[in-house]
Order: structure tokens, then sequence, then C-alpha cells
């Protein structure tokens, strides 16, 4: 059965399991709202932050809920992904996003990022926040000189907060003795999880529901076999709750049992 099929066989209006979220849609459990909370706190306080946790648990959620509730008015938030590139390309890549054209040396392109991130405060009282996902992957030159971007004025004015988002090995690179002058600026760090088995029943439902789902989907043991197999991580979560829909479907199953859960996960790479 093709997905479409799939999606009319359970009455959803769209992919209940896909990447496209609104992020007023995101689904945040008490431990991933206080880990916004703290983040929107820290950049309010301009510190720099780490976000940890193990690949698929929704760190980037976190982000990009912190993000909608930075009012733009008084943050500007900068995304960087590519970060395995040497240090004068990820000087060229934030340039590039923030707006500039990188020309010259690695030193003049080095002076045109501070010296936009310094105007965006003095001209329009705009604080930046750079975000770095996968920081884990950052070569040593490149992550020892984050602390190099953010010192303005001898070290004196926090004009630049600094979002490290990466697995939790970041954390044993940053307490090198090369990265240490970061990890003493940064002034907070939040864990990501995995889910419990009733929140990963409440994802789940939240993700079903926000694709018109009005009904449960999944039996009770189907939720417990989920929970089990996918260990508690969303996207792990994602790729077997709708494996797990297609299986059902093809078997006219309106409420999907846990032989189908088991059926679905034989089919990924988890397995």
């Amino acid at each position: 059965m093709n997905h479409d099929s799939t999606l009319s066989f359970f009455d959803l209006k769209h992919s209940p399991f896909g990447k496209e979220v609104n992020v007023k849609d995101l689904w945040l459990d008490p431990s991933r709202e206080s880990a916004v909370d703290r983040l929107v706190e820290a950049v309010h306080r301009r510190q720099h932050a780490l976000v940890r946790g193990e690949p698929g648990v929704g760190k980037n959620c976190v982000t990009r809920a912190m993000k909608h509730r930075l009012p733009e008015t008084a943050f500007r938030v900068v995304y960087v992904a590519n970060v395995t590139v040497g240090r004068r390309d990820f000087y060229r890549q934030l340039s590039f996003a923030l707006g500039l054209q990188p020309r010259g040396t690695m030193a003049a392109v080095f002076e045109a990022v501070q010296r936009e991130v310094r105007g965006s405060w003095s001209d329009h009282r705009i604080h930046p926040v750079l975000v770095i996902d996968e920081a884990h992957l950052m070569p040593d030159a490149t992550l020892s000189h984050l602390h190099v971007l953010a010192n303005f004025d001898m070290d004196s004015r926090p004009l630049l907060s600094l979002v490290l988002v990466g697995l939790p090995e970041l954390q044993d690179r940053l307490r090198l003795g090369v990265h240490r002058s970061l990890l003493t600026r940064i002034g907070t760090m939040v864990d990501i999880g995995v889910t419990g088995p009733a929140d990963t029943a409440a994802y789940v439902r939240h993700r079903l529901e926000r694709a018109g789902a009005t009904r449960d989907i999944f039996a009770s043991d189907g939720f417990v076999v989920l929970h089990e197999l996918a260990a508690g991580v969303p996207r792990v979560l994602d790729a077997l709750a709708e494996g797990a829909m297609r299986e059902a479907a093809e078997r006219d199953e309106r409420l999907i049992s846990r032989a189908s859960v088991r059926r679905a996960w034989q089919a990924t790479p988890y397995a």
C-alpha cells in the first residue's frame, strides 16, 4: 500500500511523522520545555550555552523552540550546520549566514564578522545568537577559536551568544586543555534525553492528532512495543510508527497491534 493510501486508511490529512513540523506544533514534554526555558533565559542574559544529547532525541526541536520564543526585534538567530570545515571556511560560511560577502584574508573575514555583530548591537540593539549544530564534529582549530569570536573589548562586552549543539562527547572535548577557554565561558548546559513510556505514547498521539487523527490508532500494547524497540528516541519512533501504519493498513488493521510494530521494526535499519 502506498503512502497516500495509508493516510486515507487512517483518515489522516497529511503525514504525521515527517520532518516538516511547524514550530508551533513541536512536541515538548516538561523536560524539553524546561530546556527551552533555560536556553531562552541564557540568551536573554547574553550567555553561551551547550545543548547535549544522543542522535535523534530532538536537540534541534529545542533550539527551534528557543528561536521561536526570542523576539526578532531584540535577537537575531543565525544557524550554522556545516562545521567540519577549517577555520577560514567556517568564517566564510558564517559571513554568508550574516548576509555578508566574505572577501580577503581570514583575518579580514573575521574582522567583518565581528564588525557586523558589534553593529547589530550598537546600531539596532539586536543581540546575535549563533547556533552551531553538530559542534562535536568541529576541527580543533575551529572549535578552539570560538571564544575569540565572542571576545569584544577585552572580553568586557557580551555582544554575541554561542549555542553549541552536539552529542554528549562534545563536553568531553571541551574539557581538553585547548578548549578550556571556551568551556569556562559557557554559562548554561542542557541535556536532552530519550522519552519514557508515557511520554512516548504522548509524543505519538501528538503527532497523529496534528495530522488529523480523532482516535487512538495504536493499541496499548502497540505503544509498549513502540517504546521498547525505539528506546524512546523520537527520530526512531517516527520511522517505526510510520512503518507500523503501513503494515497495519495492508492488513486492514484499524488499531495497530504490537505484531504490526514488530513487523515494521524488521524493515528498518535499526533491527
